[in-house]
Parts: C-alpha cells; structure tokens; sequence
C-alpha cells in the first residue's frame, strides 16, 4: 500500500457555527454543506468535516472529543502578514513565529487556538 495525501480530517467541536466563523474569517477556508446539511471547510484540495459534540456521525473516533487536536496548516500567505492579520483580528499568538520541520523540510511557524483550544499551527516552508 501507498498513501498519497490527506483527503479530509473530523473536527469535534463544540459549536459548528462559531467554528465555521473562525475558520472562515480568520482562516480564509470555504464553509462548504454536503450530504444533507454536514458542513465542512475546505481549504487547497483538503478538506475538515465537522462533527457537533454529541451528535458525531458513524463511523467515528472512539472518543471524539473537541479541543484535541493539533494541525499545522501551510500558509500561502507570507509568515509576517499572517501574523499582522491574526493581530488585527486579536488572535493571540501562543508562540512563533519559531522554526520547526514540516514533511517537506523546514518551516517557520506561529501558534494560534481555535474556539474549542485546539492548536493550530500556521506555517511557510523556509525558501
């Protein structure tokens, strides 16, 4: 077997609106709605589903839970705007921009939470 890329991840959250807001507004990911209502957000050729708290849908995580996960999401948006953005819009920076190691290579990074404290750490591949 060959694993070629990530399709799309699930979310627990607590709140999908407020989750799809931050995303949306703070994030730039589309809110898109399929299979009756779900919502999900896309971003690239990626996609996040996501599950309300309580009512996850089959098959699920065995213990699905908001506020445990931890993404690192590669930005095409230079590392210094991105930071000027999550200023503007009061995100407050928990770390970074620090250097870490992406699968690609190095990357340099910031450290933001979502609504339900997940980690999100927002990046650049160092050029």
């Amino acid at each position: 077997m060959k694993i070629n890329s990530l399709d799309h991840l699930v979310l627990t959250v607590a709140n999908i609106e407020v989750t799809c807001q931050f995303y949306r507004d703070i994030l730039g990911m589309q809110i898109i709605s399929f299979n009756g209502g779900r919502k999900a957000l896309r971003f690239g050729d990626q996609k996040i589903n996501l599950h309300q708290k309580g009512h996850e849908y089959e098959p699920k995580a065995k213990f699905p839970t908001p506020g445990s996960a931890d993404l690192c999401l590669i930005s095409a948006t230079p590392l210094e705007e991105v930071i000027a953005e999550l200023k503007s819009a009061d995100i407050t920076i928990e770390q970074g921009p620090i250097a870490k190691h992406g699968a690609l290579g190095d990357i340099k990074s910031v450290y933001v939470r979502d609504p339900d404290f997940n980690l999100i750490e927002i990046s650049n591949y160092k050029i």
